[in-house]
């Protein structure tokens, strides 16, 4: 490739030093990892040499040097390192500057001719982003060329170095993803498309970075720090939400979605992407975690930042800071909307993998570091969440940056359920230490399988291990509370300020660890205390509930399931059975009852009483067309001891209708084929409203959608449309179906594109 000079562009003849550049796009970008995205401009990753081509219309004399100057942001500066000075031959450098680039003169350069190959190394850890290199010679100067420069995870001197090539392959070059999501007892997979690697994204992340928030108050600090992928990290994390300036997704649980799109409308991030940058940078409409962690992961893929997705199943939401999630309910057993502690069926995030120097010299908390996207707390007054360390969340270290209180309640708060009773006091019903942190879920190295890392985030549920953990957790967060409070104090006072200044945390925190003493004995004699020793009386043996499902609940189908209730009691157990369906949002809050209802029921001495429950189609389709899953709860009062209520609780993901989708033909690079998808209507009722949305990386270049008609019971639908592939490779086809009933089915099939 040849690129035109400086002094060619402003006109001013042939006759000049400079005549010729090649940037050798092809075979840089290839040896980078970076041809994916594009081989017409030069994309390098740090710490590993490029090639450059330059042609002088006379013989080089070293006698007169040949001078590199590489600069990127608005205010380079060789301290900061994102300046540096480059010659040939080599002269010395100032002993202050930082990030040094590095150029050799490669053998097969011909000097005597005019044919320079220039060897230029970025340094493993300089900042990255967009360079200017501008080469001067005999006093005539030229933009030799505008690199994009990425993190490195093949150079071992990289913070982001992953030695393990299946891993690199994984977590940096493969587009095509999957998600996990539902409930515990129902993990579902969904396809995602990353398409880090999409001809637009240079420009998408690195108009990301210069519009955060930290990059407007500080420049030439943002530019310099952005040689440390948590710094970047902790950028993209915030800028992948709106609750930020000019931040790419807006998040919504609820309510209309008529101006924009449902989050389960979306199947990749190149379209999300695309959208936000074709609109100025507004925010695009709407997101959910997952969707927040899929857009995440393309910009770190691409950024050169190993990164994976992850599904937390039972994920808390610890809005006080107190590691504890406090959750309330009516007399019936009703979830109630009284605390901003919730347990969502599922949270998605991801892990990237990097150097933590910043929490230990000695690497301890180096590896996977959670960042989470999703708007949820503020942290430093922005909405973003990590990298926190995986090591620190497994090791209870919750006094360490950034939000490791927070995450680790995700995955091991301990959960306390409370009953209201009418006159509004509460009763405390039951605490769980197990409930949280469940099948946490991430896609399979080298496959499409699930991987469970659950033990990688902490131990065994119950052990004296994760006991130990969780108390180490309280103390070393209370602590740093603390701590943070004091520092606050001194801050106001030195200002003249004594009001206290909320941050969400907890108003009152506990000194110390109680210690496990006996109770003082009353000051009494012993013939005193034995004529008045109360009676003991021992509650009855706990009412145990579970449940099980009569068949697979079927989107569209009746939902049928078995109660069952045991005890130990060796006598008649006249109980109270309150049972309540709700319609439940993935993030733990209830959209509405489906049914209630109250029974009244004896359990037998050695029996198991067993109580049918049946949810209609009809009476679960309309409160369900927005939501994620059923909460079926029950609360079980003994009529003879109604102080001792027992609460159960099941979650129902339903099951949607499959969707096939196949090619008609093999594919080929620049060669139309096409692709047929087939759906049949299984519910008593007309589907309205249908439509098709097609999208995926190296097949389409941007999504499309295909308005249907409508679709009469028991009738199929055939579509088939056609697909020009532009890449070629292992590629996913990506399909949604949405009409009046369904929402949002998602269908794939996956193709090799031959060159």
């Amino acid at each position: 490739m040849r690129r035109q000079t400086e002094p060619e562009q402003r006109g001013r003849g042939a006759w000049l030093v400079f005549t010729d550049v090649d940037l050798h796009c092809d075979t840089n970008n290839s040896a980078h990892h970076t041809s994916e995205v594009t081989i017409k401009e030069l994309i390098v990753r740090r710490g590993q040499p490029f090639t450059i081509t330059v042609k002088l219309s006379e013989p080089f004399q070293d006698s007169t040097p040949f001078l590199i100057k590489t600069t990127t942001g608005e205010q380079p500066s060789e301290e900061k390192g994102t300046m540096s000075h480059l010659s040939i031959p080599s002269s010395s450098v100032s002993p202050l500057a930082k990030a040094v680039w590095k150029l050799e003169l490669d053998k097969t350069s011909s000097p005597f001719t005019g044919v320079l190959v220039l060897s230029i190394t970025p340094p493993a850890v300089a900042p990255i982003g967009q360079y200017f290199m501008v080469a001067t010679y005999k006093e005539e100067e030229m933009i030799l060329a505008v690199p994009t420069v990425l993190f490195n995870p093949w150079c071992p001197e990289d913070s982001v170095f992953l030695a393990d090539e299946e891993l690199k392959q994984e977590y940096v070059m493969n587009e095509h993803g999957k998600m996990y999501r539902g409930s515990k007892d129902f993990i579902g997979d969904m396809d995602w498309d990353f398409g880090q690697f999409e001809d637009n994204m240079v420009s998408i992340c690195m108009k990301m970075l210069d519009l955060s928030h930290k990059h407007k108050d500080d420049p030439a600090n943002d530019v310099a720090n952005r040689s440390d992928p948590a710094y970047v990290g902790r950028i993209v994390s915030a800028m992948t939400n709106s609750q930020n300036e000019k931040g790419v997704l807006e998040g919504q649980w609820g309510g209309s979605y008529s101006d924009g799109h449902r989050p389960t409308h979306w199947t990749g991030s190149s379209a999300i992407l695309t959208e936000w940058q074709k609109s100025s940078f507004q925010p695009v409409k709407y997101g959910q975690c997952w969707v927040f962690a899929g857009v995440m992961c393309s910009v770190a893929r691409f950024l050169g930042i190993p990164c994976r997705v992850i599904t937390n199943f039972s994920s808390a939401h610890d809005s006080n800071a107190n590691l504890t999630i406090d959750r309330y309910h009516s007399e019936e057993g009703v979830v109630m909307m009284a605390s901003r502690d919730s347990i969502w069926n599922f949270h998605v995030w991801v892990e990237g993998w990097m150097k933590r120097p910043d929490l230990s010299v000695t690497g301890k908390y180096d590896g996977w570091q959670v960042l989470d996207p999703t708007p949820q707390e503020l942290s430093d007054g922005v909405f973003c969440c990590g990298p926190a360390s995986k090591a620190a969340i497994f090791d209870g270290h919750t006094n360490l940056e950034y939000d490791v209180p927070f995450v680790f309640s995700e995955v091991n708060a301990d959960c306390v359920d409370w009953m209201i009773r009418p006159d509004g006091s509460l009763e405390k019903a039951e605490a769980d230490t197990e409930k949280v942190g469940k099948a946490i879920s991430t896609k399979a190295v080298g496959s499409d399988d699930r991987s469970d890392v659950t033990n990688t985030y902490k131990h065994k549920e119950g052990t004296v291990a994760e006991r130990f953990v969780f108390a180490r957790a309280i103390i070393r967060h209370y602590d740093n509370l603390r701590e943070i409070r004091e520092k606050e104090r001194k801050e106001r006072e030195a200002r003249g300020n004594v009001e206290p200044v909320g941050y969400g945390l907890p108003e009152e925190t506990p000194e110390e660890m109680p210690e496990e003493t006996p109770e003082e004995m009353p000051d009494e004699t012993p013939d005193e205390a034995a004529d008045e020793t109360p009676e003991i009386i021992q509650p009855p043996p706990k009412v145990l509930l579970r449940f099980e499902e009569v068949s697979q609940p079927m989107n569209g189908k009746d939902v049928s399931l078995n109660l069952l209730l045991s005890s130990a009691s060796t006598a008649d157990r006249p109980l109270y059975i309150f049972i309540s369906v709700q319609a439940m949002k993935y993030d733990g809050n209830p959209e509405g009852t489906i049914k209630a209802e109250k029974k009244e029921e004896t359990l037998l001495p050695g029996n198991e009483l067993k109580i049918p429950i049946l949810v209609p189609f009809t009476m679960y389709s309309k409160p369900m067309l927005e939501c994620d899953s059923m909460k079926i709860s029950a609360l079980v009062k003994d009529k003879e001891n109604p102080d001792h209520p027992y609460l159960g609780e099941h979650d129902i993901v339903l099951l949607n209708p499959p969707i096939n989708v196949k090619f008609t033909s093999d594919a080929k690079v620049g060669t139309l084929t096409s692709a047929e998808v087939t759906f049949s209507n299984t519910v008593n009722e007309t589907l309205t409203n249908c439509s098709m949305t097609i999208s995926g990386s190296g097949l389409c270049k941007a999504e499309y959608q295909v308005q249907l008609g409508d679709l009469l019971q028991s009738r199929r639908i055939r579509v088939r449309f056609p697909i020009l592939p532009y890449k070629a490779g292992v590629r996913t086809l990506l399909v949604d179906f949405d009409c009046s009933v369904f929402r949002d089915i998602k269908g794939s099939c996956t193709v090799t594109v031959k060159p």
